[in-house]
């Protein structure tokens, strides 16, 4: 009958054997040792001791044995005897027995190839060729919209004339830049010594000469700062020094050195009192080889007829062409011009700042505006036609810079139709450069304001341009009467809402009874209505623009 198992699972299974039906071939034994394997989880643990195999192979090469250091495998020990060797093994008087792998001496004899070229000049040029390259870089080089491509290969030294320089690096340079030079005071007997020409006797004599050039510069800029204007009608103060610190000067030289492409921007309102002199002079000496585009900002400020040179500038789409000429096998030139904007005619009548401004530097007239802008197509096609011209560089950096409050920031706002950059109707929002991406090739860089020092510009100029806050202003109903030298009078009436008579202080007090700006007894707040006609000149409320100087017939 056998045994039945007990309530715990067991069975006997000596008692088992008799009864139980063993099939034939195998054994009673075998069979009795798997199922006892299988209860006590030997197979499971000789699993584990087994490397990862597919299940089809059963290789038993790496199963790990019992007793061995399964700490470390091969390649652990590998790994720290390339450790131990790289180190230098010294005996106990420390020299060394043998060197690391990164002190061994000994190197792989090199062989250099039998070029012909070793043994010959390399890029040479005949005086017949470079004469008709003279020629011809000459007659396009003051041509803003001509660009010269792959100058790294052409003998720019030995065209370009730099003996007007006041430079003393530019000035050696000159003297071997023409091909008529004479080097006969370098070579031969009459070549100079290399000592200094000194003009001076001692360093006494030097001290002496350099102080008395230091008094005369600082007379003459005293004379010349405030020529042309009354003293006692205004006053200088270091309000008026604004954005021409050492700090932001390093900030502006730090988005020029890192630009491909520079925007100057100008206001529309006054382009030649906001432009740069000292910058594009930079460009042109030190970085020929950057872009410089003028960026006419706030055109909606300023008649049409004035900002560019067309009659309907809304209609169509503002494009840019450019076009390859390759007249000589040395020189390869690209012309941008605008087809359906700004084409300059011949006609005096059409006269405006975008004309004027081209003959020096492509121009473009821009309304800065995340909704409503103008210019903008124009601005990203021209920068990826730049993007094109210089297709073996990953990237361009342009950069943004210009005078206080010209709306700089507002531009890369617009161009990105988002707001990136902070922006204030104040001068010195942007403390720092800031670099924005505008596509995977083109980042644009934010750069502050900054103010050149000129000895014609008056603090009256500085104040009416926006470069300083008109809270900081001390008596600023004295500049009043420069508003309204600048603005007629039916504008003033049409935006305040009353008429213009008498002096400054008759209009300023009548706006003041107006606009309710009385102070303690019924006194007209006459500093701070000055304060928000400032404001409203410099902000656009009040309409004004600067026109153009005298053309000559027949230019």
């Amino acid at each position: 009958a056998g045994h039945r198992p007990c309530s715990y699972g067991c069975q006997n299974l000596s008692k088992l054997e008799p009864y139980s039906t063993v099939p034939p071939g195998i054994s009673v034994a075998s069979n009795t040792k798997s199922r006892v394997g299988r209860a006590m989880g030997t197979d499971k643990k000789e699993a584990n001791r087994r490397a990862r195999h597919s299940k089809a192979t059963d290789n038993f090469g790496n199963v790990r044995r019992k007793g061995e250091n399964f700490y470390r495998d091969a390649k652990k020990v590998k790994i720290l005897s390339m450790y131990k060797q790289g180190n230098t093994q010294r005996d106990s008087q420390g020299n060394i027995t043998k060197c690391a792998s990164y002190q061994s001496r000994e190197v792989p004899e090199a062989r250099i190839e039998p070029n012909r070229r070793w043994f010959t000049n390399t890029r040479t040029v005949s005086q017949h060729s470079l004469q008709a390259f003279r020629v011809a870089l000459a007659g396009r080089s003051h041509n803003p919209y001509e660009i010269l491509l792959k100058s790294n290969k052409l003998p720019l030294d030995l065209v370009s004339d730099e003996r007007n320089d006041s430079s003393g690096v530019h000035q050696r340079h000159g003297l071997s830049s023409t091909g008529s030079f004479s080097f006969t005071h370098i070579f031969g007997p009459k070549s100079q010594r290399k000592r200094v020409n000194l003009g001076v006797e001692s360093l006494v004599h030097l001290a002496d000469s350099t102080l008395e050039i230091v008094r005369e510069e600082h007379t003459s800029i005293k004379n010349s700062v405030y020529h042309g204007c009354n003293p006692s009608s205004t006053s200088a103060g270091p309000v008026f020094d604004k954005g021409q610190s050492k700090r932001i000067w390093n900030e502006l030289y730090k988005v020029v050195d890192s630009s491909d492409v520079v925007l100057l921007v100008l206001d529309a309102r006054d382009p030649l009192g906001t432009r740069c002199r000292t910058i594009e002079k930079y460009l042109g000496q030190e970085a020929p080889h950057k872009h410089l585009i003028l960026i006419l900002n706030k055109c909606d400020l300023i008649p049409t007829g004035i900002a560019v040179p067309f009659r309907n500038p809304f209609r169509g789409r503002d494009r840019l062409a450019w076009r390859f000429y390759s007249h000589d096998p040395h020189i390869l030139f690209v012309y941008l011009w605008h087809l359906g904007g700004f084409r300059v005619t011949n006609d005096s009548r059409q006269a405006s700042w975008v004309r004027r401004l081209s003959r020096e530097y492509p121009t473009l007239a821009f309304h800065a505006s995340i909704t409503n802008s103008f210019g903008k197509g124009s601005l990203i096609t021209l920068l990826r036609q730049f993007c094109s011209l210089h297709s073996n560089r990953k990237q361009i950096s342009v950069g943004v810079i210009g005078a206080p409050n010209t709306g700089k920031s507002s531009i890369i706002n617009t161009l990105l139709k988002k707001k990136v950059c902070s922006v204030a109707p104040i001068p010195g929002e942007t403390k720092v450069w800031q670099y924005v991406s505008l596509t995977r090739r083109i980042y644009l860089i934010d750069s502050p304001g900054v103010v050149p020092p000129s000895s014609s510009d008056s603090p009256t100029d500085l104040l009416l341009r926006g470069v300083v806050r008109m809270e900081k202003v001390q008596d600023p109903e004295q500049y009043i009467g420069a508003v309204l030298d600048r603005v007629k009078r039916q504008h003033m009436e049409k935006t305040y809402g009353l008429r213009v008579r008498g002096s400054e202080t008759e209009f300023l007090e009548a706006l003041a009874q107006k606009s309710g700006r009385l102070l303690r007894g019924g006194e007209p707040d006459i500093s701070g209505v000055a304060k928000m006609v400032l404001n409203d000149f410099v902000r656009g409320k009040i309409p004004w623009f600067t026109p153009l100087p005298n053309i000559e017939a027949g230019k």
